[in-house]
């Protein structure tokens, strides 16, 4: 009889407690008087329109960045890529705080030049602004899928006197198609799931309803448009799971060599993009810092902020080992480890509700701070399960195999070889983690413990009581935090690329 692995009993037990937060809201909406009205079809056709928009945003503003930084033989194209991609390391919020503020009558844009501005709220203001911030995701899902791409047939166009646009068109954009679509259906995952840019700009989605009903001690009927929301979000990760990567072996790449004054004319045509997603935000932060000091800023949100992030890290990487384990050794183990990624696709204000109506039922656990690190890692626990696998997959079996032939058991051959040699993989794993905790807004609001004030619920309060000067602080902390994540993405690009290189040499 086979035995039973250990790392199987674990995961098995995290993959129900992931899918826990699910049952929660079935029985908790089983109390709600309303299924769907007319409200609520005002609410999801206003999420499904902020979705589409998003979509087509971000395809297209990162289509054509990422045929830039992929063929375009520009100056300084890695730092033009960092620069480009910069906007999805931002939490959206961010951007939605400073362009409320900024724009419209009596805007600082206003205030600081004299001209008037229209402001940006609604459908139309959402969608500009999380088109903004997640057209990296079809900029780098693009540009991977436009790397491995042989330019053979490209040149046989050219040749055959295609013009270049057209040979764009025609030969290389439907065979990266699956590529954009996978950038396209992150950018509508994330707008269907984020609440702090359709709150602040006054939009009536699913997330922002489901915070007011909760505001409203409507738990029940949170808890349903809950629901509704899911349904949405996994036909979304059911389309997401249809599209496949690229099949295309790696050929000749394509590169273009314009002449100078044509590349710095493509160069300028990305300022409005980065100055409205990046400069903008900073720009605005750092005149409130100039204009009104640290405005007394208590500096203990900020060790809040980095207290829970790292309770949470650590945790998930904890659980994530054995998950990770389990995933490469056998089909079970990947099961259950895709089951721990509901987490991940449900989105922070969902989470909160569902646990919220847990802490009811164990008072012990209402408004703790456990329960809101248990809320950061259902959520963000595939972070680390991702990350830890992906450096585990890359080692040298033989290794292994040697330390059993030795006479080492399976445990001491995972603690003495394994473990130490996928190290790197924990601490990304852990960073991405720590980075994702301390952005995260609506999981916080609901979960946070009385006096438990952090960088982006203080930023929300901030906004809610109308002193936009006082966020200037926590604003510049939370872009400086996601600099150093958009800085932790490019190096493990960096040390692939490096680790690629030395096994194509052996």
């Amino acid at each position: 009889m086979t035995r039973w692995p250990l790392s199987y009993t674990i995961s098995l037990v995290i993959a129900l407690l992931a899918f826990f937060p699910v049952i929660i809201l079935f029985a908790l909406a089983s109390d709600s008087v309303q299924m769907f009205d007319i409200r609520n079809l005002e609410i999801l056709s206003n999420t499904l329109l902020l979705m589409l928009f998003t979509a087509v945003g971000a395809v297209l503003i990162g289509v054509p960045l990422a045929l830039l930084v992929t063929y375009v033989k520009i100056p300084w194209r890695k730092f033009w890529l960092i620069l480009l991609a910069a906007p999805l390391a931002l939490p959206s919020y961010l951007g939605a705080f400073t362009f409320y503020a900024a724009f419209g009558t009596g805007g600082e844009i206003e205030n600081v030049t004299g001209i008037a501005t229209p402001a940006l709220n609604g459908l139309f203001g959402s969608s500009v602004i999380m088109a903004l911030y997640t057209y990296p995701f079809v900029l780098l899902s693009t540009r991977a899928a436009l790397s491995s791409l042989d330019a053979s047939q490209v040149y046989a166009a050219r040749t055959l006197g295609m013009p270049l646009l057209s040979s764009i068109w025609h030969v290389v954009l439907p065979r990266i198609r699956n590529g954009i679509a996978a950038g396209t259906l992150l950018a509508a995952m994330y707008a269907l799931s984020d609440f702090g840019t359709p709150a602040i700009m006054g939009l009536d989605t699913f997330t922002r309803e489901i915070y007011v009903e909760y505001n409203s001690f409507g738990l029940s009927q949170a808890a349903m448009l809950s629901l509704q929301l899911l349904v949405v979000v996994g036909l979304i990760l059911y389309l997401e799971s249809k599209v496949k990567g690229s099949q295309e072996p790696p050929g000749r790449h394509l590169t273009f060599w314009p002449k100078p004054w044509q590349a710095n004319l493509l160069l300028l045509t990305t300022l409005p993009i980065v100055m409205l997603a990046i400069v903008l935000p900073l720009a605005i932060f750092s005149l409130w810092l100039w204009r009104e000091g640290t405005g007394n800023f208590d500096f203990t949100y900020a060790l809040n902020s980095a207290y829970a992030s790292l309770l949470a890290a650590f945790f998930a990487v904890i659980l994530a080992l054995p998950l990770a384990y389990a995933a490469i050794k056998g089909t079970m183990g990947r099961i259950m480890e895709r089951i721990t990624f509901i987490g991940f696709g449900i989105p922070g204000i969902v989470m909160g509700t569902a646990l919220i109506y847990a802490g009811l039922q164990l008072p012990f656990l209402y408004q703790t701070l456990a329960l809101l690190i248990l809320a950061y890692v259902l959520r963000f626990l595939p972070l680390a399960v991702g990350t830890i696998r992906s450096s585990t997959e890359s080692l040298d079996g033989s290794l292994v195999n040697a330390a059993r032939v030795l006479g080492a058991s399976p445990k001491e051959a995972y603690q003495r070889i394994t473990l130490p040699l996928t190290m790197r993989g924990i601490v990304a794993g852990g960073a991405l983690v720590f980075l994702e905790v301390m952005r995260e807004l609506p999981a916080t609001l609901l979960l946070g413990p009385i006096e438990f004030e952090t960088l982006a619920t203080y930023l929300w309060r901030v906004y809610e009581a109308g002193y936009f000067g006082r966020a200037a602080i926590p604003g510049l902390i939370l872009i400086f935090i996601s600099a150093l994540g958009l800085a932790l993405m490019f190096s493990t690009e960096r040390w692939n690329s490096v680790e690629l290189n030395e096994e194509e040499q052996r």
